[in-house]
């Protein structure tokens, strides 16, 4: 089995019945993989980057717990210490480990993006919120205007929502 399907089933144990937070981490995946393929990433991001949408929500569910709100800044903080607790035994190595848990702890913050694994998991996952939460189309246009980057991305979201 591979060290994705691992962690798929690992995220889907450890959400423990939550049909919606799987479904959208799933969402996220296939549309960072969709936006990494037409971007040509480097076979060095790309597994990063699909390891860094199966968990990027992961501080979810103990930010619920813990502060009973799980706020984008919760979700960072908290993230990346539940993500080292299951990635190792998926096979990902250290500086894999290193550079997925960052961008958990980033994966909420749209100001000074920096790297495409970077970029494309935070397109990704705005397709999917725009969706999920149902995002206005001014709101929309504003996000397009200064959130993304990549031409695939754009593409979708126009094709998507505009």
């Amino acid at each position: 089995m591979s060290r994705l399907s691992k962690l798929i089933l690992k995220m889907t144990e450890y959400e423990d019945g939550c049909v919606e937070r799987v479904n959208h981490f799933l969402k996220v995946y296939a549309f960072a993989k969709a936006i990494a393929e037409g971007e040509g990433i480097d076979d060095e991001t790309q597994p990063i980057l699909e390891a860094a949408t199966i968990v990027h929500d992961i501080g979810i569910r103990v930010c619920y717990e813990k502060y009973g709100n799980c706020s984008g800044r919760l979700q960072e903080a908290e993230g990346p210490a539940m993500a080292m607790r299951m990635l190792p035994d998926c096979g990902y190595t250290p500086a894999q480990c290193d550079r997925i848990c960052w961008l958990i702890a980033h994966h909420h913050t749209y100001t000074d993006i920096q790297g495409a694994d970077y970029q494309i998991l935070v397109e990704a996952d705005f397709l999917v919120n725009i969706f999920e939460g149902g995002m206005k189309k001014e709101a929309i246009e504003q996000v397009k205007e200064n959130i993304f980057r990549t031409a695939t991305g754009k593409k979708l979201l126009c094709d998507l929502f505009l």
